[in-house]
């Protein structure tokens, strides 16, 4: 079984930016739910592995 590229907690982002973004769950066909905050709401959705990126505390500031 390959190993999952993303976890619960991590903080990702799309590879073309936007706001960083907290790993909720996976599906069954391996896409990834991810949360976020839009100001005071909290937003959601699924995104393919592909088109994100691990952030780390430093690059947090990055393409935003």
């Amino acid at each position: 079984m390959a190993e999952k590229k993303f976890k619960v907690g991590d903080k990702v982002r799309l590879i073309v930016g936007g706001p960083v973004m907290a790993v909720k769950n996976t599906d069954q066909i391996d896409n990834i739910y991810c949360q976020w905050f839009a100001g005071k709401k909290l937003e959601g959705g699924y995104f393919a592995p592909e088109t994100l990126e691990k952030v780390t505390d430093e690059g947090e500031q990055k393409k935003n």
